[in-house]
């Protein structure tokens, strides 16, 4: 069965290299990017039944005016996944600047919520479908130098366990950590060694099966994908 996916952050790393997965297994994707030329690209790759939208999950504002668009046209998400991510340059946590600690947070934290309060209360209504907000082994572990982007991915498994207490039966919240994929975010903590790990279209033959089975028995649990 066709199933509706939304995608945040589509337009680069992981997210990207999921919509041909999911668009090949025939599902129809609604992402969405910060970059309008990267939007641009996807909407002539992949036209309708999909769409694709330049929206900053950082605005609350214009996330609910996609969310209304996109339920006014597609309907309510089988599948939410919230991938848009950002990571501060490495350095000691005294040393990120206050704006870049700010922007890290309020995109892999507070985007998030932005997308959950605009999407999911008609997810809730028809008491179906399944939430993955994208986490990291920095979300159930730390290192050095990148304690902002722990302390957020810290927040998505908390947030996400807590939402799925409060789903009705049927649905699911799964914070979800992809892995080590060598992707730009990862070489720039990284450099050279992010080269030795997955790249993301070799990750994403595997996760989009993965996240396609996802189900009410997933509710609440921290899962990776292997």
């Amino acid at each position: 069965m066709s199933k509706l996916i939304v995608i945040t952050g589509a337009t680069r790393g992981l997210g990207r290299a999921l919509v041909p997965k999911f668009v090949a297994a025939g599902h129809t994707v609604v992402g969405c990017g910060t970059s309008e030329k990267n939007v641009a690209e996807l909407k002539s790759l992949f036209p309708s039944p999909h769409s694709f939208f330049t929206v900053d999950v950082r605005n609350a504002f214009a996330v609910l005016d996609w969310a209304d668009i996109v339920l006014a046209s597609h309907g309510t998400p089988d599948l939410l996944i919230n991938n848009a991510a950002v990571m501060n340059k490495p350095a000691p946590l005294w040393e990120v600047p206050a704006d870049e600690f700010d922007r890290l947070i309020d995109v892999n934290v507070k985007g998030i919520a932005n997308i959950i309060r605009s999407f999911v209360p008609a997810m809730v209504a028809k008491k179906t479908g399944v939430i993955v907000n994208l986490s990291s082994g920095w979300g159930r572990s730390t290192s050095p130098e990148v304690a902002p982007y722990c302390a957020s991915k810290f927040a998505v498994e908390g947030l996400t366990k807590a939402l799925a207490q409060e789903l009705p039966s049927g649905m699911a919240a799964v914070p979800l950590n992809p892995g080590v994929i060598d992707t730009e975010m990862l070489r720039q903590a990284w450099n050279d060694g992010a080269s030795a790990y997955p790249k993301a279209d070799e990750w994403a033959t595997r996760a989009a099966p993965f996240l396609l089975k996802l189900s009410a028995a997933d509710n609440g649990k921290s899962l990776s994908v292997s």
